[in-house]
């Protein structure tokens, strides 16, 4: 079966931009939707779910950090905007984001939702899909834990799997 979203060449929810786990996901979807290539079935969850637990760490509103993105500004610079309107967390709290959302669907509130959408996308077999974050991988073409040890992305030339610079 398998998502869509394949050709889209959205990055990981695992790589960083400023120390933060889907941030630069986030942005990318909303470049996305902006050029009309988002398919539908993400497109009624933007702005919610991992989107929204991201603007809400930042304590910023999502429609600001489309604002931004329309803006055509960097994604450093949306960060630091979103740092400007919002707050700048401190390292600790980054470590503690990126633990808290690289985990998600292992044994919490999510695991059921995780474990229909494997279903739904004919991926039971797959045991070592256990996170949202290793769904998405799976279900956009990317080896589970591939460039990913521990939460941390790794690759090649200090790129990410689809050409964009991998940023800490």
């Amino acid at each position: 079966m398998g998502s869509p979203l394949r050709d889209l060449a959205l990055r990981s929810p695992y790589d960083k931009v400023g120390g933060l786990f889907y941030f630069g996901r986030m942005l990318d979807k909303i470049r996305s939707h902006c050029k009309g290539e988002l398919p539908l079935e993400y497109e009624v969850n933007l702005g919610r779910g991992f989107d929204e637990k991201c603007a809400t760490f930042l304590r910023v509103r999502y429609e600001l950090v489309v604002e931004y993105v329309n803006q055509d500004l960097n994604e450093e610079a949306i960060l630091e905007s979103c740092f400007g309107m919002g707050r700048r967390p401190s390292e600790g709290e980054i470590y503690t984001w990126n633990e808290f959302m690289r985990k998600r669907g292992w044994n919490d509130e999510l695991s059921e939702a995780l474990e229909s959408r494997k279903k739904r996308e004919a991926m039971l077999s797959r045991s070592e899909i256990q996170t949202m974050f290793q769904f998405i991988d799976a279900d956009e073409g990317r080896l589970v834990n591939d460039k990913h040890i521990n939460g941390y992305s790794l690759s090649k030339y200090g790129r990410t799997g689809n050409g964009v610079p991998a940023k800490d």
